[in-house]
């Protein structure tokens, strides 16, 4: 099987197979194998002399039974990782996730040469969050370059185009072909074999699926011709659509086309459910590659674009498909028992962009409860226009009805368009009777003078307390309004976080002047910022005044080295309100830590907790860590996680922890957990019983190990 493209190797397969640590097998397509239950782990053979069926032979190879010391590349959908974890022996599992945003932007400007047009066409996909999720896949991208370069040729606005994925493809359809073109039974017989595909869960299909569906070879040749069906290179009689979207596409359009009286309207002769057993929740969840085909199906109820794909293949809708849609579950109210099922329905009447069909579907529903995320918006606005909602207003709503509300202390808005809330926002903030004490603005969208206002309503505000305006574009010119306010005598804010804000180390000298005359202002977070050293400096020349309140400062992966350390530690030996200090994710190298420690030993120092995780602190800054802890009486948590600090460095730890210390929670990461490093532990146990070891089970890349102790 393996030489049969090369039968002038036949005599080297005992000397290529004997060195099989060499060989690397590509099996492309795990899903589409087809094989029956269990056919992989029956017969299992070592001997690859022996003519065995395709499916013992890849089991062996699987099962690591034929060839153990090969490698081996398996491609597979998720659909069939069931399978190929319960057959594949020790495997190493990558999610290919397909095209970047950045390589999206890359293939658009190659196709299309010309850059004002190719990001055009890139923000117009970009626009359409599901569409733009299917972009992943490059032969999506290769339909909406190849659609919208033909209409930008032909002067033609392609804005509508790219409302709805359901409108791209069939414009890319209908634009492979003249009209009138008369092919109506081709596009029947394409549309049969998608849906039974689908159905059975498979893409490649082979000459008796053909058979089986009464298609001839010569019905497929003009969409091989235009790449929508693709032949095998080698197995002449496989083919394969472009991508499984296309497929469900097609599937989609096999219940939308009129069938002839003679035909088996719901698929019963092919083993394909009818329309409400594909819109059915109980189907989807068994085959999810019905989901996407449900929507094409509501798209496809949309009246122009029927007439569109009528013109162009000389074929007739079904005039009953809208009908069918109004009577299946998910277009009652009363199938709907999750969020899930509710949010579907929306993408699928998104789709179809029938004003009258929503407003059927949606009189319904007097009350509808839903979390949005940027997916969503679309679908949502599009049909609670038709309810009188929009989820701008809800926004807006929510915010307004927060004024004077005496109970709602924490609100936070994420990832939401600014336009119209943040002024609602400020009005609630301004409200004499607001009692709101924590808010948090969360990659949301705002324009400099909406940061500007958003600072003016914080200044007239007398109860917030905390505010979180994490992964903001704030900038340096954002920023610096927030310190106008910081400034004001009358300004309550106590805890302020402006992590990954993207501002600069020349941002700091505004903070520090900030820091010598804020009353309040106790906790900071400046984590993921690019301060470097010179932001640091600034920084510390504000904390060093007697004036200054703050207690916490996050500088989490902000760029510095054993240079900021430096700053840090001349400010953390003299008398200063700073007792809590993360300088994570930062290389500050061998001289950073020692500078560190030394500070940590001098009797001003009033550092209680100091997070140092994944700065690369090798095994020998451990003893510079333990003559820290020996005659420091301040410092209770100590983070030195993800540092690899080896057995050696853990060990100089541990003995140094046995002694009595102040010490109450030491995070590190210990590769070996030896019988020493045991028994030095549970003599730490008896001599310093408040003493937390925490040994790393937990992700803090997910969270960082400090944002429980900030409150932020």
């Amino acid at each position: 099987m393996v030489f049969r493209d090369w039968p002038e190797l036949q005599d080297d397969i005992p000397h290529i197979l004997a060195q099989a640590q060499k060989i690397l097998f590509v099996i492309d397509g795990f899903d589409e194998l087809g094989a029956p239950p269990g056919a992989l782990i029956q017969d299992i053979c070592g001997d690859w002399t022996q003519q065995k069926p395709v499916p013992v032979l890849l089991g062996s190879l699987l099962k690591r039974k034929m060839l153990p010391k090969a490698t081996l590349l398996v491609t597979t959908r998720p659909r069939a990782l069931r399978d190929l974890r319960f057959v594949a022996e020790q495997p190493i599992y990558i999610r290919v996730e397909g095209f970047l945003e950045s390589d999206r932007r890359a293939y658009f400007l190659r196709h299309f040469g010309d850059e004002d047009q190719a990001m055009r066409a890139f923000e117009l996909m970009r626009s359409n969050a599901a569409l733009f999720q299917l972009g992943s896949a490059p032969a999506v991208c290769w339909i909406v370059c190849t659609t919208l370069k033909l209409q930008m040729e032909k002067g033609e606005d392609p804005a509508p185009t790219c409302l709805t994925s359901t409108g791209l493809f069939l414009r890319f359809l209908c634009s492979q072909f003249p009209q009138g073109a008369q092919l109506w039974g081709a596009l029947r017989a394409l549309s049969l074999l998608a849906a039974q595909g689908l159905w059975a869960q498979m893409s490649v299909l082979h000459g008796e699926d053909l058979e089986s569906a009464g298609v001839q070879e010569s019905d497929l040749r003009l969409f091989l011709d235009r790449d929508i069906l693709r032949q095998d290179r080698v197995s002449k009689g496989c083919y394969s659509f472009i991508h499984l979207s296309f497929q469900q596409f097609l599937t989609a359009l096999f219940y939308a086309l009129e069938k002839e009286e003679e035909e088996d309207r719901d698929g019963h002769a092919w083993d394909i459910g009818n329309v409400q057993k594909l819109l059915s929740r109980e189907e989807r969840l068994k085959n999810p590659d019905l989901i996407q085909a449900g929507r094409f199906l509501f798209g496809l109820a949309n009246e122009k674009r029927v007439k569109e794909l009528e013109a162009t293949f000389g074929c007739r809708m079904s005039p009953e498909i809208k009908q069918e849609l109004l009577r299946c579950d998910i277009s009652r109210k009363n199938g709907h028992s999750t969020m899930a099922d509710l949010k579907e329905l929306l993408c699928c009447l998104y789709e179809s962009q029938e004003d009258e069909l929503v407003k059927e579907v949606m009189a319904q529903f007097k009350e509808i409860s839903l979390h949005l995320n940027a997916v969503d918006m679309a679908p949502s606005s599009f049909c609670f226009k038709f309810k009188n909602v929009f989820p701008a207003d809800a926004y807006r709503n929510l915010c307004l009805a927060l004024r004077g509300h005496k109970t709602v202390t924490h609100l936070t808005l994420q990832g939401t368009d600014q336009k119209d809330v943040l002024p609602a926002l400020c009005e609630v903030l301004r409200h004499p009777e607001c009692n709101l004490r924590y808010l948090g603005l969360v990659s949301c969208s705002a324009t400099t003078q909406q940061w500007a206002d958003l600072s003016l309503a914080l200044e007239a505000n007398r109860s917030l307390m905390c505010v979180n305006l994490s992964d903001n574009e704030l900038l340096d010119e954002g920023a610096k309004l927030l310190y106008t306010t910081l400034r004001h005598p009358k300004c309550f804010l106590q805890r302020l976080s402006l992590e990954n804000c993207h501002l600069t180390e020349a941002n700091c000298k505004d903070l520090a002047a900030v820091l010598v005359v804020s009353r309040e202002l106790t906790h900071l977070c400046l984590a993921k910022n690019s301060l470097k050293d010179t932001g640091v400096k600034f920084l510390c020349e504000g904390l060093s005044y007697p004036e200054c309140k703050l207690q916490a400062l996050v500088l989490w992966n902000c760029d510095i080295t054993s240079d900021g350390c430096c700053s840090l530690a001349k400010l953390l030996q003299e008398k200063s309100s700073l007792s809590c200090l993360d300088l994570g994710l930062n290389h500050i190298g061998v001289t950073g830590v020692k500078v560190l420690c030394e500070a940590l030993s001098k009797p001003l120092c009033n550092l209680r907790c100091l997070w140092l995780w994944g700065c690369s602190i090798p095994p020998f800054s451990c003893e510079d860590l333990c003559s820290a802890l020996s005659c420091n009486q301040s410092l209770i948590t100590l983070d030195l996680g993800q540092n690899p600090l080896g057995s050696s460095g853990v060990k100089m730890l541990f003995q140094t922890l046995t002694r009595p210390g102040t010490l109450q929670t030491l995070r590190l990461k210990i590769d070996d957990f030896n019988d020493e490093l045991h028994k030095l532990l549970e003599e730490i146990k008896e001599n310093n019983p408040q003493l937390i070891i925490d040994t790393e089970k937990h992700d803090p890349w997910k969270k960082r190990p400090s944002s429980h102790d900030f409150m932020i």
